[in-house]
């Protein structure tokens, strides 16, 4: 009996410490390689997150910080940097453009200091975990924690014997916006505001407030604010801050205002003592982020903080899976992990948000903001309508609330802000898409009523400009003033193809015919003696000269966004036997496809040519280069490391691509619901589906799976066997298994 009791307990304590899916998270990777994601505590969808700050300065605290335009700043963090300045409370993960940043609490030891290049630290023994951060700073032997919910987060401080100080940084963020507001409450509380909102430098005039509470934990013998004038003008003032005279206002109970201010902390310890702080944010009040606090994190501790948060990640994780080497489950889970994070909510635990355009409150227990759609159209929303349902009809739904709130359905937006970033008419897809894979739980007509404005407003369309042209002549001109007219062509042609799919489902057959019709017009710019899409003039004659390498790697091009004719001249999945025809039949066009990967201009950090490799998968027999590619590709871009992104993670997308290209199968087409196969990369996949939308249940994928074992040789679903490389969403929603039949070698 005793021996039975010795295993039974030695059986639990290894269960309980058997790994589950969290723990294969790194939040390390994308840190890097411009990946612009963030290691920092985050809970799923949440709305606060803390984040390391260690944007570059000399650590000698002498010369000015990087220019704020380089790439590298588009988020507070960049694993190469090692000059910490403080926790950061909002930020932005994986986008192009810098933005947040804000609040930023640092801890120190010795003498009060409160410039941020004189008291930033090195730091080492970093650690990031699903919801936790933690590192050490070299300076001060102080070691630094951090844990989030949603709306609220708390940072605990290691701190040394002897005198010690506690700083909330309000001068100190990623744009240039200016204005910020503090007031101490009690000795332990401090309230404020710091004004946000020029993503990509954008559009100053729409700055707005992020609102938040503080609490300390220990009381402090001292505390007080600081203000420091800026004595220079223009974009560099913010970066310049310290060359003003600092005036500290000890015990100030009043509220202060300024651009470059702060309140701090001060102790002094006999011996070695913790410090938390616990900040709530909002995006309405400050009494709404004091509710945030109370609401969500209370009177509990970090641990208990850290230990839920982590649990809510386990659960999040909506796919397992079984099979392949520590490393591949490390990406595949950190994967869902980084596509967890945006969209994020935007209301408070009280169903309040701002309002988009109307200066109002409104109130939605699930309104979603960071809308990053010219990217996340392709691939993200199809994951989420498969594995995330609820919070797919919850986003559309937040779509439409943002048109009824400010007339046009949302392009790139940011806390109900429309930073009109990139180009296309990206909302209209999703819609479209999320309602044609069986999600259509929300206003139909509404989101029909939207797309139709958006498609055919002619005089002022914020969301296509240039739509005039582009009915009368096909295509927009390089003439008419709208950037990368061959791209935004596009991007308008597979805006018109979900519409046309929609107006179909919903018997509109005139709309139907219009903008079919309208979908395939980029073959006008169809230049056969190149194969290429080439920019024209409105007359119709060519654009000369004609570069197709130039555009990539943000380099200018009249005819393209953000990528060249190559990266371009496929970006036509809702078309690509029309585009075999043109390329004058299987052959040429596999001849082209070949070429783009084999010259290098196939980016795999480019949203436009991001399907290329599935391509293969048209052309009959040459299926195989598709499950070749995808090996390739996620073995050279995506690993356990900081670099472990191909670039920029865009909201998702990179991880989106990740995961299906791991599970097996694609979402090839935007508005068509089907997908398309590859080989799987672990033995047994099981993609947890809410029963409510998908009655199959789970779909459990299986293969034999290895590194040597990449090609297809059959496909059976629920043990039948199945010939095509393409199945539709409807047969996939009533699977309950696919297994793979895999091959290391053609023809065995």
């Amino acid at each position: 009996m005793k021996k039975l009791l010795s295993f039974a307990t030695l059986w639990v304590a290894l269960s309980l410490h058997a790994q589950q899916p969290v723990d294969y998270i790194n939040p390390l990777i994308g840190t890097s390689n411009f990946g612009a994601t963030h290691p920092g505590a985050i809970a799923p969808r949440g709305m606060l997150s803390i984040s390391p700050f260690n944007v570059a300065f000399d650590t000698t605290g002498v010369k000015a910080p990087l220019e704020k335009d380089s790439r590298w700043l588009s988020n507070p963090y960049v694993n190469e940097n090692k000059f910490f300045t403080g926790l950061t409370h909002v930020n932005l993960s994986g986008v192009g453009c810098p933005e947040l940043g804000v609040i930023i609490a640092m801890p120190t030891t010795g003498k009060l200091e409160v410039n941020h290049l004189k008291y930033g630290s090195t730091y080492q023994k970093e650690v990031a975990k699903a919801g936790y951060y933690s590192n050490f700073l070299t300076k001060y032997n102080i070691k630094t924690e951090a844990t989030a919910t949603t709306r609220a987060g708390i940072t605990r401080y290691h701190f040394p014997k002897g005198e010690a100080n506690l700083l909330i940084n309000l001068g100190l963020g990623l744009t240039n916006e200016k204005g910020a507001m503090l007031k101490f409450v009690s000795p332990t509380e401090v309230e404020g505001m710091r004004m946000v909102g020029t993503f990509c430098y954008n559009s100053p005039e729409l700055t707005y407030p992020v609102y938040f509470v503080a609490k300390v934990s220990k009381v402090a013998p001292s505390y007080g604010v600081w203000h420091t004038p800026e004595k220079h003008q223009g974009v560099e003032a913010q970066w310049m801050w310290y060359n003003g005279e600092t005036r500290l206002k000890e015990q100030f109970a009043r509220e202060v205002v300024g651009d470059s201010i702060g309140a701090y902390f001060r102790y002094k310890f006999d011996k070695e003592e913790v410090v938390e702080l616990k900040v709530g944010i909002s995006y309405v009040s400050i009494a709404n982020a004091r509710e945030n606090l109370e609401k969500e994190i209370g009177n509990r501790t970090f641990d208990e903080v850290y230990a839920a948060t982590r649990q809510t990640w386990n659960d999040a994780l909506r796919a397992t899976v079984e099979g392949g080497t520590d490393d591949q489950k490390t990406i595949f889970y950190t994967a869902l992990y980084h596509a967890l994070i945006h969209p994020n909510l935007l209301n408070d635990v009280n169903g309040d948000y701002p309002e988009s355009k109307t200066n109002k409150i409104g109130k939605n227990h699930e309104r979603y903001t960071v809308f990053s759609l010219w990217d996340t159209y392709r691939n993200y929303h199809q994951l989420l309508t498969l594995l995330y349902p609820e919070q797919q009809l919850q986003m559309v739904r937040t779509m439409l609330d943002i048109y009824k709130e400010s007339g046009w359905l949302p392009k790139w937006e940011l806390n109900s802000t429309e930073t009109f970033t990139m180009v296309g008419d990206p909302a209209s897809i999703v819609l479209a898409d999320t309602y044609l894979r069986g999600l259509t739980d929300f206003d139909i007509q509404t989101a029909y009523e939207a797309m139709l404005k958006g498609a055919n407003t002619l005089e002022n369309n914020p969301i296509r400009p240039g739509v005039k042209e582009y009915w009368k002549l096909g295509y927009l001109s390089v003439d008419g003033g709208v950037r990368g007219p061959v791209s935004t062509t596009q991007e308008y042609n597979a805006a018109d193809f979900a519409i046309a799919q929609i107006a179909k489902k919903l018997g509109k057959k005139a709309d139907y015919e219009k903008f079919n019709k309208q979908a395939y017009s980029y073959r006008k710019l169809f230049d056969k003696e190149t194969h290429l899409l080439r920019p024209r003039h409105a007359d119709g004659k060519w654009y000369a000269p004609f570069n197709p390498e130039s555009g990539a790697n943000f380099e200018e091009n009249v005819g393209y966004i953000e990528g060249n004719a190559w990266q371009y001249v496929y970006m036509v999945t809702h078309d690509v036997n029309g585009m075999i025809k043109l390329m004058g039949g299987e052959k040429p066009f596999e001849k082209q496809l070949d070429h783009i990967f084999d010259s290098k201009q196939y980016d795999m950090a480019n949203e436009p040519d991001i399907a290329y490799p599935y391509l293969y998968n048209f052309l009959k027999g040459k299926e195989w280069k598709t499950q070749q590619k995808v090996d390739q590709l996620i073995n050279e871009y995506f690993q356990n490391k900081p670099a472990g992104l191909p670039g920029n993670e865009d909201t998702g997308v990179m991880s989106a691509w990740l995961i299906y290209g791991m599970t097996g199968f694609y979402p090839i087409t935007p508005a068509e619901p089907n997908y398309t196969f590859t080989s799987p990369k672990f033995t047994k996949i099981t993609l947890k589906r809410d029963p409510k939308y998908y009655p199959a249940d789970d779909l459990v994928i299986e293969s034999n799976a290895s590194p040597e074992n990449i090609y297809i040789k059959n496909i059976y679903i629920d043990d039948k066997p199945y010939k095509s490389y393409f199945i539709s969403h409807e047969a996939l929603k009533n699977a309950k298994k696919i297994r793979f039949e895999l091959i290391s070698k053609l023809g065995n």
